[in-house]
């Protein structure tokens, strides 16, 4: 610190000495929510505007939340209530959240939860919380942030006990305040409940986030030949949306991208597999605490994560007023990737087959309202300036290829979009698998592709053996990368897709669409018909690969594992009988 910046400083807490600390204190309060205020309203996807301003906020929280630490018995002498601490600490929370929501850094999501859980440990708005109707929706509000931040940090073992005191909370709210309506909390309560059952039914035996411990480490993946791969993209940033009458959500997060969330990021080291051990309690810290907790998390090794964008039902200009900021921001060596999960023109119903029309639309509002809410594939050609990759989950898809084909073939302007396209139909035997009960199954195969295979063939995860599960994910794990390594020596790779095979998240997704689509083309029910077949554009040709290692054969061997081989159509030269198995390998 200069001379000037000490004389400054001194005299400021010379001047200090002669006010009240109370009244230094809501001076602070009243800055900081005059800046929080500010900050709050920033769209997400604003990351300049917002970088700059955070630092300003969280400079003017850091010293209000240092001072009231330092002067806490005079503030409650004062008159200072436990609330409104917890409300200082709540919105400190708020704004680590919000960081890592613009930024997808994981710390950010560490630091929110550190916060949450102090606020939850020590009941900071547990006085009068029967007596005042706003403190009561503070802690409501408080309860269901801190939820949000538990499922994205896959804290399993607080969630359970966070559901309850809503559930418990609401209930008592209703009967006290009987003037009051709690009418949305109680679909809250319902909602985070839906969720819950829809992402435990395997309780997770796997991170959907890219993991070292399982995932192919990124200094390994095999190198293109610069011959098809003039360039190497990296996932830079995406934009993730989805839309789906009566779909599993909490809040604004969606079952289908909160999966595609995860699935474009890494796994901190060590935190899935050592967060079963800690538990809240009531003495203001958890099992592994702090200090531990962060140092658990922390791998200075790992490259940053893509930046996300969560769009909850978006209106087209706001979508594309999100493309157009992402798009400008874009480093030259990033691809954007796009992820639409949503009913075709007209399906408000949430019904297969009533959405589908010629133009390729996807719709983002309700029934009726096609005009604003919907999506053309025409409304993508002004950023095919950029390296696009579109994943699209929508019963309309065949019409949506063949549309944006189409237009960007007549007028693209630089850069040939890669696309991932889920099947216009389901299977009919996982007609339970709808939005209404697990999300998309298309999106699951993309994000836990082993979970997806064992619902499609009924499994739940209750049904399955751990050692027999255990036993497919090595399989399918290790013969996904013997794909990965034949796809990136094929002479007939699409330059398209050999750009961006060296990058780790696309690469493992553009695996596991071909694993879907091997399932499903192999799938009794559905054998031999189109409309239940997800595609990709360019298209991909089967690379050589040993008998063993073929797409029919590991489908094959994995359904062997669960006793499901009859629920497939194999061609001889892949029957039991003829197929060295990897299965006792394994």
């Amino acid at each position: 610190m200069s001379q000037p910046q000490q004389q400054q400083q001194h005299q400021q807490q010379q001047l200090n000495s002669n006010i009240p600390v109370s009244e230094i204190f809501w001076t602070l309060v009243d800055k900081a929510d005059k800046k929080f205020s500010k900050i709050r309203d920033i769209p997400y996807y604003q990351r300049s505007r917002h970088d700059t301003y955070f630092s300003k906020v969280f400079k003017v929280y850091t010293q209000l939340w240092k001072f009231q630490q330092e002067n806490r018995q005079k503030l409650i002498e004062a008159g200072l209530k436990r609330w409104e601490i917890g409300e200082i600490a709540s919105r400190i929370g708020q704004l680590y959240f919000g960081q890592y929501m613009r930024t997808s850094d994981f710390n950010y999501l560490s630091e929110s939860y550190i916060f949450y859980e102090a606020i939850f440990t020590r009941d900071y708005f547990k006085d009068g919380l029967f007596q005042d109707v706003n403190i009561a929706n503070k802690q409501l509000r408080f309860l269901a942030r801190f939820l949000t931040v538990c499922l994205l940090l896959n804290r399993r073992e607080v969630l359970p006990q966070l559901v309850n005191q809503l559930k418990v909370l609401v209930d008592e709210c209703k009967r006290v305040f009987v003037d009051s309506d709690f009418r949305e909390w109680k679909v809250v309560v319902l909602e985070i409940g839906r969720f819950l059952k829809a992402d435990t039914s395997f309780m997770n035996v796997r991170p959907v986030r890219y993991s070292l411990v399982l995932d192919s480490h990124p200094d390994t993946l095999p190198h293109v030949p610069v011959a098809i791969a003039k360039r190497n993209l990296k996932l830079r940033d995406a934009v993730l949306s989805s839309f789906h009458h009566n779909e599993v959500k909490f809040s604004e997060l969606t079952i289908d991208t909160f999966r595609m969330l995860q699935c474009l990021e890494w796994e901190p080291s060590g935190s899935f597999y050592q967060s079963g051990g800690s538990k809240l309690s009531h003495n203001g810290a958890t099992g592994s605490g702090r200090i531990s907790y962060l140092q658990d998390i922390a791998d200075p090794t790992l490259p940053a994560n893509p930046r996300k964008a969560i769009l909850y039902r978006p209106s087209l200009t706001h979508f594309v007023a999100v493309l157009a900021t992402i798009c400008e921001e874009l480093p030259p060596d990033g691809i954007l990737l796009v992820y639409l999960s949503a009913s075709g023109a007209g399906a408000g119903a949430g019904s297969f087959g009533a959405g589908h029309n010629e133009s390729g639309c996807i719709n983002f509002g309700s029934r009726g309202d096609r005009g604003s809410n919907c999506i053309y594939p025409s409304d993508f050609l002004p950023f095919t300036r950029r390296p696009l990759l579109l994943v699209i989950d929508n019963e309309n898809s065949k019409s949506f290829k063949a549309s944006i084909t189409s237009v960007i073939k007549e007028a693209e302007k630089g850069e040939s979009v890669a696309m991932l396209l889920s099947p216009n139909r389901l299977p009919p035997i996982v007609s339970d698998c709808s939005h209404s009960s697990n999300g998309s199954l298309f999106t699951m195969f993309l994000t836990a592709p082993l979970q997806a295979f064992c619902l499609l063939l009924g499994f739940s995860g209750t049904d399955i053996d751990l050692d027999l599960y255990n036993k497919a994910e090595i399989l399918l794990s290790s013969s996904l990368n013997n794909w990965g390594l034949a796809l990136a020596s094929s002479d007939t790779l699409d330059p398209v897709w050999g750009q961006v095979l060296g990058d780790p998240f696309i690469r493992r997704l553009l695996l596991r669409f071909i694993f879907c689509q091997t399932v499903l083309t192999l799938y009794a029910p559905v054998y031999n018909k189109s409309d239940f077949l997800p595609t990709c554009v360019p298209s991909l040709t089967t690379p050589v690969l040993p008998p063993s290692h073929s797409y029919q054969s590991v489908i094959q061997q994995l359904a062997s594992i669960f006793g499901a081989t009859k629920h497939f159509i194999f061609s001889e030269n892949v029957s039991p009988e003829n197929i060295p198995s990897n299965v006792d390998q394994v």
